[in-house]
């Protein structure tokens, strides 16, 4: 049995939290942008510091685990 948990919180994060796409912090005219498809130099790296924090999160804090096979 492999554990999917990790590789599927990680794939929906970098979906979700890509700039741009749901939402951009800092936004261009206002802190916060939703739907934009834009993106700049300073939120690809919120949006990683971000990643990273949830990733951490959620893989040793939290542990999720799915199980298949």
């Amino acid at each position: 049995m492999a554990d999917w948990g990790p590789i599927f919180v990680s794939v929906l994060l970098f979906a979700l939290l890509s700039p741009g796409l749901l939402f951009q912090i800092p936004g261009g005219a206002r802190c916060v942008n939703f739907c934009c498809f834009q993106t700049s130099g300073a939120a690809i790296l919120v949006h990683t510091l971000l990643y990273f924090a949830l990733i951490c999160l959620f893989t040793f804090a939290i542990r999720v685990h799915i199980w298949l096979g």
